[in-house]
């Protein structure tokens, strides 16, 4: 029986809490998924697919399938690196840090109504559990 798979509930879960993101977010014509590569992209100063794969736990091939459209629309960057030109890099471009940066309020107002939904006490319970199970599961 299927009603006990973790899998299962993991991603039933996952759906909503995404269709509830992606709501928030259509305005800027950004999804989660896109908006959480944007938002990681913010933070460096260029990676490579590989990199950024294994942080977040995605497959290479997915990555750059999520990736062709921002780059696609100028929102990211794939060119090779300053410091060896054999290695290609991603990163944000203008256009795509101000993307981001247009689109926070939104994600912010979607993070406020998964917390008042379920609790800011049980929201961050949830994300301790979250960060525990990833760390016990990449051992």
């Amino acid at each position: 029986r299927l009603s006990g798979c973790t899998c299962m509930r993991l991603r039933k879960a996952t759906r909503r809490v995404s269709q509830i993101y992606d709501r928030h977010l259509e305005p800027s014509g950004l999804t989660i998924t896109q908006f959480g590569l944007l938002a990681y992209l913010a933070s460096t100063d260029g990676t490579t697919i590989g990199a950024l794969a294994e942080k977040l736990a995605m497959d290479p091939t997915t990555l750059t399938r999520n990736l062709r459209p921002l780059i696609r629309d100028g929102l990211v960057v794939h060119e090779p690196d300053r410091r060896d030109r054999r290695v290609r890099c991603i990163s944000l471009s203008s256009a795509g840090r101000e993307a981001y940066t247009n689109a926070r309020p939104l994600w912010r107002a979607a993070q406020n109504q998964i917390t008042a939904v379920i609790g800011d006490a049980e929201t961050t319970a949830l994300h301790t559990q979250l960060d525990q199970v990833l760390v016990r599961l990449t051992d």
